[in-house]
């Protein structure tokens, strides 16, 4: 199962597509788990997970300027992009769940798994069967039936596909240079925006995504000097910080401070049929998906020539604070307890790119 997946510009962009949505679906699992924690609490777990949303959203952007270089539209808005949790990743041989929870450490061991650096033991592994009861978002889009043994693989198969469709196509990179996002738009502390213009750029630009946690194994620091977003969480289950010259299973810094009880109980991947129909927390989760679909619009509006509206996202991914603490701090009716939270149910539209 080694022949490749990848034959032309528009299987290209069906993968391109298919990594946005990878990239966004990590977005939900770490905001849930941010905000679900107390005010004023676990400011270094807080803080790790915080980031590496933040870092996501560079990702996002990564692929858009790859997408929007090939010809490509990015449509974040477009129906089943964002997953119904839990969503399921692959994990080698295996696959794993991924549900939207409050942080704790069934939460944190989540995030390594979305983090963990796999690659296939030889080339025959790239490409697996998937399994019928299966339903991953990691299988090739062009390709029925198959599965990526890993998110670095499925990076793997991209930057294979750009370069044979590069080698065969010199206007492979024509897309519209006025929709790139370059780092005067946009600033994260993990990696600065890589602008796409050719074949150097575009693997320069999805080689980062890999060495910053999901993908490539590069060790504990990425080629930017920046700790992976791997090591980020496994520092959340040490219970200590990494730094400098530390073997992945002995960090030496600084202790962190983490209190697994200040946490909002939320309920595991809530649904909109959870809450009682008419309820003011029935309201309050319409609401938020109304929000976090404003806040979809917003980046596919950025991705696709308006590229000043990128701060505009940031600035409303945690502008949702409000929204989620109308759910996170109510308990909800006949759930032992448990409190409401975000179901994310975000109807997909199309309508930003009308």
């Amino acid at each position: 199962m080694t022949d490749p997946t990848i034959n032309s510009r528009d299987d290209l962009i069906r993968y391109l597509d298919a990594a946005l949505a990878l990239e966004h679906a990590t977005i939900p699992v770490y905001l849930t788990a941010y905000y679900s924690i107390h005010s004023t609490t676990n400011s270094d777990a807080a803080h790790i997970i915080r980031v590496t949303a933040v870092e996501e959203m560079l990702h996002l952007t990564l692929v858009a300027n790859v997408m929007n270089a090939v010809g490509g539209s990015p449509d974040l808005t477009r129906p089943g992009f964002v997953p119904s949790y839990p969503a399921y990743l692959p994990d080698g041989e295996d696959d794993f769940t991924v549900d939207l929870r409050p942080f704790s450490p069934e939460a944190v061991e989540t995030f390594c798994k979305i983090e963990r650096p796999r690659k296939a033991p030889d080339p025959q592994a790239r490409l697996m069967a998937v399994r019928p009861e299966e339903s991953l978002l990691v299988q090739s889009p062009t390709a029925t039936g198959i599965r990526f043994y890993s998110i670095g693989e499925f990076y793997e198969e991209i930057m294979e596909g750009l370069q044979r469709l590069a080698a065969e196509d010199p206007k492979l990179f024509s897309g519209d240079e006025s929709r790139q996002v370059g780092p005067e738009q946009f600033y994260s502390g993990g990696g600065m925006i890589i602008p796409v213009h050719d074949l150097a750029s575009a693997c320069r630009a999805l080689q980062l995504i890999s060495e910053q946690g999901e993908g490539l194994d590069t060790g504990v620091y990425d080629a930017e000097g920046e700790l992976a977003h791997y090591y980020r969480f496994r520092q959340l289950q040490f219970g200590r910080y990494y730094q400098r010259g530390d073997k992945a299973d002995a960090p030496t810094g600084p202790e962190l401070d983490i209190d697994w009880d200040e946490v909002w109980r939320v309920k595991v991947s809530p649904k909109l049929a959870d809450y009682p129909p008419g309820s003011e927390l029935a309201a309050a989760a319409a609401a938020f998906n109304t929000d976090y679909g404003e806040f979809l619009t917003l980046l596919t509006r950025a991705f696709n020539g308006e590229s000043d509206r990128l701060q505009d996202a940031v600035w409303w991914m945690f502008r949702l604070r409000d929204s989620f603490n109308r759910l996170i701090r109510n308990p909800l009716p006949g759930s032992d307890g448990l409190h409401a939270g975000p179901t994310f149910e975000v109807a997909g539209t199309g309508g930003a790119l009308s």
